[in-house]
């Protein structure tokens, strides 16, 4: 009886099973090499699949890298900042929930990555205007839910798109800095500075003034 060879690369009928370890054993590579320091072997080896099965799903590189940002860079955003803030009762309650389990998490880590948006952003944007655009989707819609959020809970009282993005560039330094310190007190410090500053200039729009309310709530 003739025994088929074995390997460790999948040859299995699975084009969805294989399309997703690919796409998440690129993502693990970028965030701990970068993009032009993982080659598609790299790839390969790490998710188990043939050279020929990676460039059937994706036949360049930068397709590759397009399809993590879409798809898990997107998610993970998603995940550990969009949920958080569409679920809490408040704006101010949603950040500070953010902060306080990405920070939790990387706690009980031994090495700080960095955001993997953040870290894409700063290697790839400057030089591809493809990135570029993929990448400003996703900062533009994390903008969009935390400002959302922000105008339900306060009427008037401030640019909402302006302190969502405030909101965005402190965590992004933060992160940045924990990464170079290898420590989360960076999120820490940034998240009590934001919840100070909620506190002491934001006015609730249940405490605001009956007719500026009522102003602030005309279309």
């Amino acid at each position: 009886m003739t025994r088929k060879p074995t390997s460790g690369r999948s040859r299995t009928n699975d084009p969805a099973g294989v399309r997703k370890r690919i796409l998440d054993a690129t993502a693990d590579a970028f965030q701990k090499r970068g993009y032009h320091s993982t080659s598609t072997h790299d790839v390969v080896r790490a998710a188990g699949v043939t050279a020929g099965a990676l460039h059937h799903h994706f036949p360049t590189k930068k397709v590759l890298a397009l399809n993590v940002i879409q798809e898990r860079v997107a998610q993970a955003v998603d995940k550990h900042w969009l949920e958080p803030v569409r679920s809490a009762r408040g704006a101010e309650e949603g950040i500070r929930t953010a902060f306080e389990q990405i920070a939790t998490a990387l706690d009980r880590s031994r090495t700080i990555l960095g955001c993997p948006l953040n870290n894409l952003a700063l290697e790839l944007c400057a030089a591809d205007s493809e990135f570029r655009e993929a990448i400003e989707k996703i900062y533009d819609n994390w903008r969009k839910v935390i400002a959302d959020k922000l105008r339900a809970d306060f009427l008037g009282a401030f640019d909402a798109e302006a302190l969502a993005t405030f909101v965005i560039a402190s965590y992004s330094g933060a992160i940045a800095q924990a990464k170079a310190t290898q420590s989360t007190a960076p999120l820490r410090t940034c998240a009590a500075q934001l919840a100070f500053h909620f506190r002491s200039r934001q006015m609730p729009k249940a405490q605001m003034p009956k007719a500026k309310a009522a102003h602030a709530s005309k279309p």
